[in-house]
């Protein structure tokens, strides 16, 4: 009998005489207000807070509201708390004036910190190809982290926590971008921070990028050489061309210059419709060349009368 009475268990006085309601009411996150002095940004932020004209309607926005959804923070090692989210709000209310901040607090390890930080941040408009590019990386490398697979390893299978889906399939959870958009910029990763930064600034487009992504850096630093001597970038049959060459083991200076000096031919650009989305403006019997035909004559109609409106 002795033996059986050290496996009784007697509830606390809390669970006893507390209602469910409140119990559930305790497992709810806490929205407190914090201190801006104690919020730290996250390591290797991959996202800039800029002053800029969105920044500007934020901190009025504050100014006039508050703020209203409150930052996602965890506790540091060092003292003070890591945002997770809600670096540009810290921002706004740093220019708004305010000294304090609401945040909800999470005690969540390095990886799944980075995932919802890449996620409540991934959604947002302007960002630059190089931010998604570090962000989406980070994910990755968490993701693959938390399914126990090496970080160097390819996008395959990964552990039967995930249900059978792909390191890739996950990485588009959340995310604007499709699983192939995401692997673009990730390989951006792979161009020097002058290159990233040309890309950033439209001077280079996405395509042509990831096929320069394949040179190797002394490649690549060789190429800013070459575009600022012929202020000229490379388009997207130049760029698949200095890769090949480069896998080749063929790409040089004259190589490279002879690819770079080559007039560009213009670049086929093909517009492709639906069918289900013209089908509601067509009786159901038209053929798709007699909807082509309707299409061309009214375009040609609206291209007169814009004339005639520029003549006026």
């Amino acid at each position: 009998m002795k033996s059986s009475a050290k496996n009784i268990s007697l509830n606390s006085y809390d669970d006893i005489f507390s209602t469910e309601e409140t119990r559930e009411d305790a497992k709810r996150e806490k929205v407190t207000d914090m201190p801006l002095s104690e919020l730290h940004p996250f390591p290797d932020h991959p996202f800039q807070v800029r002053d800029d004209d969105s920044m500007k309607e934020t901190v009025e926005s504050i100014k006039e509201y508050g703020v209203l959804v409150p930052a996602i923070v965890r506790p540091r090692a060092d003292g003070g708390y890591e945002l997770i989210s809600g670096h540009r709000r810290k921002r706004a209310c740093e220019l708004a004036g305010l000294p304090t901040m609401p945040v909800i607090v999470r005690d969540l390890d390095d990886d799944a910190a980075t995932i919802i930080m890449v996620d409540s941040n991934i959604q947002r408009e302007n960002i630059l190809p190089s931010e998604r590019a570090k962000a989406y990386k980070m994910k990755l490398e968490a993701i693959r982290r938390q399914a126990g697979r090496p970080s160097k390893q390819n996008s395959v299978q990964v552990g039967q926590n995930f249900q059978g889906k792909t390191s890739r399939d996950l990485l588009a959870d959340n995310s604007p971008d499709s699983s192939t958009q995401i692997q673009r910029f990730i390989r951006l990763n792979e161009l020097t921070p002058q290159l990233q930064q040309m890309v950033d600034d439209k001077k280079i487009a996405m395509t042509p990028a990831v096929e320069l992504s394949y040179l190797k850096p002394e490649e690549q630093t060789l190429l800013l050489d070459t575009i600022e001597s012929e202020q000229a970038t490379p388009s997207l049959s130049q760029a698949q061309r200095l890769k090949n060459f480069s896998q080749e083991g063929h790409l040089n200076e004259d190589s490279m210059l002879a690819i770079m000096s080559e007039e560009k031919k213009p670049e086929k650009s093909d517009l492709t419709i639906k069918a289900d989305k013209l089908q509601k403006y067509f009786p159901k019997s038209y053929t798709p060349q007699q909807m082509e035909q309707v299409i061309i004559r009214l375009l040609d109609g609206w291209q007169k009368k814009r004339q005639r409106d520029q003549e006026r």
